[in-house]
């Protein structure tokens, strides 16, 4: 019998600490409803005492999940450890995750704390997030640059409080494999009680090696990953989820343990985290990039072809790539399309909303011949923004653009439910149409990132469009789509002004990190 790997995502906590990442309620109930059908064991669900917004998302998200167990972080202290229990009060399995600094510059520098009231404290928060479930992981921040004999004895002294998870984190990427696989040897042997608790690490990726290093935990004993779709996080991310379990499933002759996940919802996750955070996954990221089956060498396609194994040693079809396909046409009705939505894990609040969505899709395959999965996640992320708050709108477009002349932007917005007309000249189109917006918004935004992505494949597809703007403190993505790429434009803008005027998104998403 193998080992079971417990697999714990943090999209939601720590890959929201990503600029501009930050999501709304609905958007993490989404991902959440993913999560579960992807079978993670634990989805961290935010950070309670962040924000009230976190810890209402929180217990939304604890309230309809039931297979996974959602969990809260909270650093060691009375008013976040309470805030954790009371948001996880509804899940049908919860888990409070408290912690807090370990090493010397941390806890000098940030805490300015003793090691003995850094022991105390960790203890007094394990014992409170009891008061709310036993199910108790304790965290040391910072532990890669630890010293080991700290570290056991405050594991030591968290077992013995009650803690049922011991977490290892490299915090700031520093581990590499080897010493990370040794470290947890030399825990795992020296910590009285080790063998009660299930050992964990959480691996970020400063140094390219997250996932490297989580897996080389797991050979030294470690049974739980910390990891997120994409490797999505903060810096340069965190351990990608996809990787971390496909290693384990493809080479069961290294890795003697097996996950709960059920893989072939893996390509489903990655895009509907990709779209809602406005993240592109990179080409030839592994597992989940649009390259990562693709053969372009005639060597390889000739080994292919004549024996898929020759280059190949997963199946697409095995992460859920083989569910890219035609779901609906313009033929297709409203409960074939809800049936489609119901599906892909998309919740529909309402006739009303039902009604317009469909009106939506309508409107989109008279466009566009073929609609895939795709497209109708892009369609309800679209119509998900609309229901926010919407100061600005976009209500009618004319672009112009010819070789030798200044292209130029009229537009038609609606401001607070009333209608102006605005125009602007630009080095092309799209930076016209943004003058255009600016000349009524007024933002004083900058424009940190524009990106361009084809949902699906052909000429007729649907690009989406990720704006990212900067306001003071404040970083913020926008998205659009449509099979103009233009108007997708837009729309993308003109959603992340209103995420700036509606405070959708957190100035700080955390304060600590793990």
């Amino acid at each position: 019998m193998k080992d079971r790997l417990v697999i714990f995502d943090t999209t939601l906590r720590d890959g929201e600490q990503s600029p501009g990442a930050a999501m709304t309620r609905d958007e993490k109930l989404r991902i959440a409803r993913q999560l579960e059908r992807l079978k993670v064991d634990v989805i961290e669900a935010g950070f309670a005492a962040a924000s009230p917004g976190d810890a209402e998302a929180i217990r939304a998200i604890a309230e309809v999940i039931k297979d996974s167990t959602v969990c809260s972080l909270a650093r060691a202290n009375e008013r976040d450890v309470r805030a954790a229990g009371e948001a996880i009060r509804p899940a049908a399995r919860g888990r409070i995750h408290t912690f807090i600094a370990t090493s010397p510059i941390h806890m000098e520098k940030k805490l300015r704390m003793q090691p003995d009231q850094v022991v105390e404290a960790a203890v007094a928060a394990v014992k409170l997030a009891l008061q709310y479930t036993d199910d108790v992981e304790f965290s040391a921040e910072d532990a890669v640059r630890s010293e080991m004999d700290f570290l056991v004895r405050i594991f030591d002294a968290v077992i013995q409080a009650g803690a049922k998870t011991i977490n290892v984190p490299d915090t700031v990427g520093y581990a590499v494999p080897a010493l990370w696989g040794e470290r947890f040897r030399t825990l795992i042997e020296r910590v009285p009680g080790a063998d009660k608790v299930i050992w964990s690490t959480h691996c970020h990726n400063d140094l390219g090696m997250a996932v490297a290093n989580s897996l080389a935990a797991v050979q030294a004993g470690a049974r739980q990953v910390e990891c997120t779709i994409n490797g999505l996080g903060e810096r340069a991310g965190n351990a990608s989820l996809e990787e971390v379990v496909m290693a384990v499933r493809t080479r069961p002759d290294v890795f003697a343990v097996e996950t709960g996940i059920d893989a072939s919802q893996i390509v489903a996750s990655s895009k509907l985290v990709s779209t809602i955070t406005g993240y592109p996954v990179q080409p030839n990221k592994a597992i989940v990039g649009a390259n990562a089956f693709s053969h372009e060498s005639g060597i390889h396609q000739d080994g292919v072809l004549k024996h898929r194994e020759t280059y190949e040693i997963m199946r697409p079809e095995d992460v859920g790539w083989s569910t890219n396909r035609l779901t609906l046409g313009k033929l297709s009705g409203r409960n074939a399309f809800r049936k489609r939505l119901e599906e892909l894990g998309i919740v529909v609040e309402s006739e009303e909303q039902l009604n317009h969505a469909f009106g939506r899709f309508k409107e989109l395959a008279d466009k566009k011949s073929e609609i895939f999965d795709e497209d109708l996640q892009a369609l309800m992320s679209d119509e998900a923004q609309e229901a926010e708050s919407e100061r600005f709108k976009l209500v009618s477009a004319r672009f112009h653009s010819e070789t030798g002349e200044t292209p130029t932007a009229a537009l038609t917005l609606s401001v607070d439910g009333h209608e102006v007309k605005t125009e602007s000249d630009g080095s092309g189109p799209v930076d016209a149409a943004f003058r255009a917006i600016e000349s009524v918004a007024k933002s004083g935004a900058a424009l940190l990132l524009y990106s361009v992505n084809a949902i699906t494949t052909g000429t007729d597809a649907q690009g989406e469009v990720t704006v990212r703007l900067s306001h003071g403190a404040r970083v913020v993505n926008g998205q659009g789509a449509d099979t103009d790429i233009i108007v997708a434009s837009a729309k993308a803008y003109l959603n992340a002004l209103n995420k700036l005027q509606a405070g959708a998104e957190k100035l700080n998403p955390q304060a600590e990190t793990v």
